[in-house]
């Protein structure tokens, strides 16, 4: 499902106990509406994997779509 409307890409930040994902995302300007930019629901969707897939450590995935940064445990 198409949303009309122009095309803006952002980067977003999925953050888990263990990882943060910066991923690459398009929002779109409804024409309809266009005082705010909105998600579709296939970029919903990703971020919603994204985020299960963080959760379940699955790093090798989580690289082919966006940066990875882990968290690393506090010095004593």
């Amino acid at each position: 499902m198409q949303i009309p409307g122009e095309r803006i890409r952002r980067t977003r930040l999925v953050q888990t106990e263990q990882f943060v994902v910066a991923i690459e995302v398009e929002l779109v300007v409804p024409t309809d509406d266009p005082t705010e930019p909105c998600y579709e629901p296939e970029t919903v969707q990703l971020l919603k994997e994204v985020r299960e897939r963080a959760e379940r450590g699955d790093v090798a995935w989580l690289k082919s779509k966006g940066k990875v940064y882990a968290a690393i445990d506090e010095a004593a």
